[in-house]
């Protein structure tokens, strides 16, 4: 059950009136522009005046700070363009980022909303935020943390939508709310440049079988919609050695290792839930595929064409994961025509 919500705080109250001062000292400056002024132009001088951005993100538009000051961050498939960004946070679910990104996680004055099956909101309203990054995996939580802060957006990959093209609309929303629009198409040019490698890289018609190793067991990772794995196959245009519809897209199907076999698959792709988790005494993804006997003459195994996704891949799924990922393929692939 959610936790009972406080007042804002006398702080949060008089930032609020703020504001609404310096939105009335904006109307009046808008009042002596000239008459011939483009409606485009005021609407920047409005925003420049009142320090806010309008962004669209999964629920709509909404009128954001920029470069807050009380940010809350909880996706963390923006934790390392924040991070890269040298952007401070005031709470955040340190248990999610601790390993990977202890800068961001910072020292007690971060407060800690721990993970998001049940979150501390108090640890949230406590932290006061100007802004709250919710989403992906704190997706349940929405109405809890508008309730909070008005000024909280989503802005993970939706439903339905091309993958690639999300990911990077989320950091061009990032780079327009912290004022780092240049380095945000920096990224997203890394990551359209390691696509492009990956695609140069495949020879167009080795089969290619994605996995997904969790609890010593191996699962099939489908094409398009299998975790992490599965977008490789339409960006790059991998010929799929099995190609049947996700049952569950996050953890990945049940299937046999015979069934794997019988694909005889030339590359697998293979994301390791527990290396990501730090699973205590977990079977690593490559131990299990060694160890299975029924796969050791599919043609991946004997030609040692298997990428393991980086073990921090599952607790960021970010488009720097991506980037990475796509490089990575992209490497193998041309390494093995080489």
């Amino acid at each position: 059950m959610p936790k009972t919500l406080t007042a804002p705080t006398r702080r949060t109250a008089a930032r609020i009136q703020g504001a609404g001062l310096l939105a009335i000292s904006a109307l009046l400056l808008a009042g002596c522009a000239p008459a011939d002024s483009a409606p485009a132009a005021d609407a920047d001088a409005a925003a420049a005046a009142s320090g806010t951005v309008t962004i669209t993100d999964n629920h709509g538009e909404i009128e954001v700070p920029v470069n807050p000051e009380r940010v809350v961050a909880l996706d963390n498939t923006t934790f390392q363009t924040l991070s890269d960004w040298g952007i401070d946070v005031v709470a955040a679910p340190k248990p999610l980022m601790e390993s990977v990104w202890p800068d961001l996680a910072g020292g007690d004055e971060v407060l800690d909303v721990g993970l998001h099956r049940e979150p501390d909101l108090e640890a949230i309203i406590e932290a006061d935020p100007d802004l709250i990054i919710g989403g992906y995996r704190f997706q349940d939580y929405y109405e809890d943390l508008k309730a909070i802060q008005p000024t909280t957006i989503e802005i993970n990959a939706r439903d339905g939508e091309e993958a690639t093209s999300e990911l990077k609309r989320q950091v061009e929303i990032l780079g327009q709310i912290f004022d780092k629009e240049e380095e945000a198409a920096e990224t997203i040019a890394a990551f359209d440049t390691a696509i492009a490698d990956a695609k140069s890289a495949y020879n167009g018609t080795d089969t290619v079988v994605g996995l997904i190793t969790s609890g010593g067991e191996i699962a099939y990772a489908a094409p398009g919609e299998g975790r992490g794995v599965g977008q490789l196959f339409p960006t790059i245009g991998l010929t799929p050695a099995i190609d049947q519809a996700a049952e569950d897209a996050s953890h990945g199907d049940d299937i046999s290792v015979e069934a794997i076999a019988q694909a005889n698959p030339e590359w697998m792709i293979v994301l390791d839930r527990d290396a990501g988790t730090g699973e205590e005494g977990a079977t690593a993804a490559a131990d299990l595929i060694a160890g299975a006997e029924a796969l050791q003459n599919v043609p991946a195994v004997q030609k040692n064409q298997i990428v393991y996704l980086d073990p921090t891949f599952y607790l960021d799924e970010g488009i720097q994961a991506y980037t990475g990922l796509y490089a990575d393929v992209a490497a193998a692939f041309a390494g093995a025509s080489s």
